[in-house]
């Protein structure tokens, strides 16, 4: 379904991102996980095409997305989240995930200001997803509260909330349990389980949680100094020796 081939990228003299390959098959949840400084939110910024590739490809549901625009990738299929929430602080969250319906919009500028019928189902419909979102996340109580109003964990599930509002076949997930107690970041294990396994959402994942990671990953990507080291099951990887010697040392 996805697939990253001799992806690079530098900064200077600095290569933040060195030749790295793997690819994701639909319906798998794929981590990627690595020191401070490992290269994991750079090549997350290059798949969400907010960095341009230096060298390499990237590839989605059969067509190369390496040199397309970052304000349309969300049209291929592909939403995100971020490690430092993005969202509207003065908007609630239902105004927040509604949003994110703007891309799918069958209408124009002057049948929206006559409200005409089309309108209003297209109303209709763009609401009734985000209540389903809201059920599925467990979002009701918030739902007319402002995102500056609210706890960070919650805000951290409205972020995830308004990622599926965008009908993504890819989730790219950058540190989702960053920032959460221990009780937060084991509601969103079950969170992500459900969004995999019941909505059908192939999922990017990446994470310095290593029990987050070996609980939901099918396999995992190691990278040290922009170089992939490992690849395989989250214990493989986590017993790999290069692993280890990048987390701790020889």
């Amino acid at each position: 379904m996805f697939e990253v081939s001799e992806l690079s990228k530098n900064f200077g003299g600095v290569t933040a991102v060195d030749k790295v390959s793997f690819s994701v098959a639909e319906g798998e949840i794929f981590s990627i996980m690595g020191p401070n400084g490992a290269g994991k939110t750079t090549l997350l910024n290059l798949i969400s095409r907010f960095y341009d590739v230096d060298a390499g490809t990237i590839r989605f549901d059969g067509q190369d997305i390496t040199r397309v625009s970052p304000h349309e990738i969300a049209r291929f299929g592909i939403a995100r989240t971020f490690q430092n929430i993005e969202l509207f602080e003065r908007e609630t969250v239902l105004q927040n995930l509604l949003i994110a319906h703007y891309i799918h919009r069958k209408t124009n500028v002057i049948s929206d200001l006559l409200f005409l019928p089309r309108v209003r189902r297209q109303e209709v419909q763009f609401r009734k997803e985000v209540e389903d979102i809201v059920d599925l996340l467990h979002l009701q109580r918030y739902r007319e509260q402002y995102i500056h109003a609210l706890p960070f964990g919650v805000r951290k599930l409205v972020e995830l909330a308004r990622a599926l509002c965008l009908r993504p076949k890819l989730l790219l997930l950058d540190e989702p349990s960053s920032g959460l107690n221990p009780e937060e970041s084991e509601d969103l294990s079950y969170w992500i389980e459900d969004i995999n396994k019941e909505v059908g959402i192939t999922i990017l994942m990446v994470e310095h949680d290593m029990n987050l990671i070996g609980q939901l990953s099918n396999r995992v990507l190691a990278l040290a100094s922009g170089r992939s080291i490992a690849l395989g099951s989250p214990m493989k990887v986590k017993d790999h020796p290069d692993v280890i010697s990048a987390y701790l040392g020889t």
